[in-house]
């Protein structure tokens, strides 16, 4: 149940942040309105998930995953440029996710 928590508020996240951008600067109503609402659901499903999982754990993923994501999704969508720096940072992420996870952090 924890992880179906945190997998929501992740999703929330990404929403409000891809949403954030086409806010330009909370100067347009509904996509400020999204972010502002992805936040408050992805920060209150990361507290619920919090009741059973370990926060370092939680926390890690959350930012890890969503992180990554939505670098993903600059590169994808939004026309971001693509670099060996921001590739090397994302895998990096995701290793420093795997490895609080095998590290028995859960």
């Amino acid at each position: 149940m924890g992880y179906g928590l945190l997998a929501g508020a992740i999703v929330a996240e990404i929403l409000a942040t891809t949403s954030m951008k086409y806010s330009e600067g909370f100067s347009k109503l509904w996509p400020s309105v999204v972010t502002g609402v992805g936040y408050v659901v992805a920060f209150a499903l990361l507290a619920q998930a919090l009741k059973t999982l370990q926060v370092g754990t939680a926390y890690a993923i959350w930012s890890g995953v969503g992180t990554a994501a939505v670098a993903a999704i600059g590169i994808l969508f939004l026309g971001e440029t693509l670099s060996l720096a921001k590739i090397a940072g994302i895998v990096l992420i995701i290793a420093g996710v795997a490895v609080l996870n095998l590290g028995g952090a859960h």
